[in-house]
């Protein structure tokens, strides 16, 4: 081993290096205050191992990138912890520079001759920022899709040169496979090795002037090693220890539903450390954002780089100091003021509720027995009549028909309800209500129609009220009857289970007795006949017809009550109206 190490050394040099590394002198002896600087090249290192190792599961593009990490985050072994450790080891590094920052300016380590060095830490800070930035996107779900959207538009402000700027940014006129491209290229190429240059040369101006101590020291000097060693070990380890403890806790990083730019989202907002930011820009009205984003920030940053001048003033290093406070202290504030907006915004919380339930949801799906199509994840929510269904119903139905009571959506609804309730539609008891004398012309069914006077009203309150036993339990299997047409998904092991009963309930529908066949169709259309076709009532099909064409003969003619023809009238496509039936039906994918 020994001959080993000697002909190492005479090759490399390395127990010289070593010899000046270790036993550099440290005025005044290994102090806590010096950890940061180790912490920060710590995680850095963490960084791009773990980056490395992300980089070869990851493919950088809009039809790819929310599927490999969707894959990192739950198929691949430990992928989840892998990825945790790489994002809040991240968030780590930007509070292990702004501590840096300050034991720097507090030592004066940025005066001369270390002006130098202080700008390649500067530099360094926003490189890291950069880096937390570009990553934003990397997952390519809808959180960082809308807030690089957002992000990237302050680009667009720059005089005479922001739509052009922005456009190279985005690589094109509209956010999509370019965009990530380039900050892929920018997060794992160009920003790390800009990163590891300016860290040689960091380090190199560091060895060079040395460590620069506060004040002088009662204690005497002591080499770098062994107790500053410990100390810097110690530190790492407790950031490790942080890092870890989060990472466990959230079982690695979150991710939202894949980017839909077709989909609005307003639950989007920047990383923590870079809200004060955009609550800054709220208090710029339109047209003057520029001052917000580019001109305060702009000579904000010109004087902390010009703190090594200011210093050599009398009282230059006391005005730095104070500078720097105040500007922690302001982006502090202008966070919390960020969190305390969010928090009294009704709006966001539901957005906020919304996105962490398609978040949950396209999991489920893209899990199933189908997995993520070749269309790309974004389709699953897309073709999900449990995402889609309600955003419709609430966009389309709502005014006048109510889900729940609500607008499908779970939000209250303040105009007045004006058709039936559809939850539920087309089961036994949603039927055994319209069949009710004393629900049948309740609001819930047809008290908001013109229908709350028609023959069925009539009908129900007058001739059913008066049933016998015999014919309220031949009631009963015609209820069953009518809704096993459907074929709910949810009711056919009831309907499998009732068999026989459904079986001499079709027959009683059919027959005079019951009078069903006075108005509606069963078994064979009529035209002639007023009301809807009950043959397949409820059924995927006859539910699709119904919301193309409710004025169509087979339905109500017309006597339709105000309801839009919303196929016929193309105010719906073909999918959207089949969501809308599916979602209706309760006919969608479950675990």
């Amino acid at each position: 081993m020994k001959a080993l190490l000697n002909w190492l050394d005479h090759r490399t040099g390395i127990r010289k290096l070593a010899q000046e590394a270790l036993y550099e002198n440290i005025p005044g002896g290994a102090r806590w205050r010096y950890v940061w600087g180790s912490t920060l090249t710590f995680t850095l290192f963490v960084q791009f191992v773990t980056g490395m190792v992300l980089w070869m599961a990851y493919a950088p593009s809009a039809q790819t990138a929310w599927e490999s990490v969707f894959y990192i985050q739950h198929e691949m072994w430990g992928g989840w912890f892998l990825r945790g450790l790489h994002h809040y080891t991240a968030q780590a590094m930007t509070i292990l520079l702004v501590l840096h920052l300050m034991q720097v300016v507090v030592d004066g380590a940025y005066k001369a001759p270390r002006e130098v060095n202080f700008w390649f830490g500067m530099a360094l800070l926003f490189l890291v920022l950069a880096l937390s930035l570009t990553g934003y996107l990397l997952p390519w779900d809808q959180k960082g899709f809308w807030a690089t959207n957002v992000a990237t538009s302050i680009a667009a402000i720059t005089p005479f040169v922001g739509p052009a700027l922005q456009k190279l940014i985005v690589g094109g006129a509209d956010y999509g496979h370019h965009t990530l491209t380039r900050f892929f290229a920018l997060h794992a190429g160009v920003l790390p090795a800009l990163i590891v240059a300016l860290l040689v040369g960091h380090i190199y101006l560091f060895r060079r002037h040395g460590i620069t101590a506060k004040k002088p020291s009662r204690k005497p000097d002591a080499p770098f090693w062994p107790d500053q060693v410990l100390m810097d070990a110690v530190a790492c380890l407790a950031v490790l220890a942080t890092i870890l403890f989060l990472v466990i806790r959230n079982h690695g990083a979150d991710l939202g539903a894949p980017a839909d730019p077709s989909e609005p989202y307003s639950a989007a907002r920047p990383e923590w450390y870079f809200l004060y930011l955009f609550q800054f820009l709220k208090y710029f009205p339109q047209g003057t954002e520029v001052l917000g984003a580019m001109v305060i920030p702009g000579i904000l940053t010109a004087v902390v780089l010009a703190m090594p001048f200011i210093g050599r003033w009398r009282l230059g290093h006391r005005f730095n100091l104070g500078i720097l406070f105040a500007l922690i202290a302001g982006a502090g504030l202008l966070t919390y003021l960020a969190l305390e907006s969010d928090a009294k915004n009704v709006e966001y919380q539901e957005s906020v509720k919304l996105a962490t339930k398609e978040a949950a949801r396209v999991k489920e799906l893209a899990t199933s027995p189908t997995g993520v199509p070749a269309t790309g994840a974004a389709s699953l929510l897309r073709s999900d009549p449990l995402t889609r269904g309600p955003k419709l119903f609430a966009k389309h139905c709502s005014s006048c028909h109510r889900h729940g009571g609500g607008d499908g959506m779970g939000n209250p609804v303040t105009d007045p309800i004006s058709a039936p309730e559809l939850r539920g539609f087309a089961s036994r008891e949603w039927i055994a209500g319209i069949l009710d004398p004393e629900r049948v012309s309740s609001l819930q069914y047809f008290g908001g129609t013109r229908f709350k006077e028609a023959k069925m009203v009539r009908f129900v309150k007058r001739d059913i009220a008066k049933y016998d036993g015999e014919q309220k339990e031949n009631l009963k299997k015609v209820i069953l009857a009518l809704s096993a047409e459907a074929n709910l998904p949810m009711q056919r092991t009831q309907d499998k289970a009732d068999a026989a009963a459904i079986l001499e309930g079709r027959n009683l529908l059919s027959s005079e007795a019951m009078r069903c066949t006075e108005c509606h169709s069963f078994g064979k259309p009529n035209e002639d006949l007023t009301a809807p076709d009950l043959t397949g009532y409820g059924t995927r099909q006859w539910l699709i017809e119904l919301i193309s064409d409710p004025a169509h003969v087979k339905f109500y003619g017309s006597r339709n009550d105000r309801m839009p023809s919303f196929g016929q009238d193309k105010i719906l496509d073909r999918q959207s109206v089949e969501l809308l039936a599916d979602w209706l039906r309760d006919d969608y994918y479950r675990p």
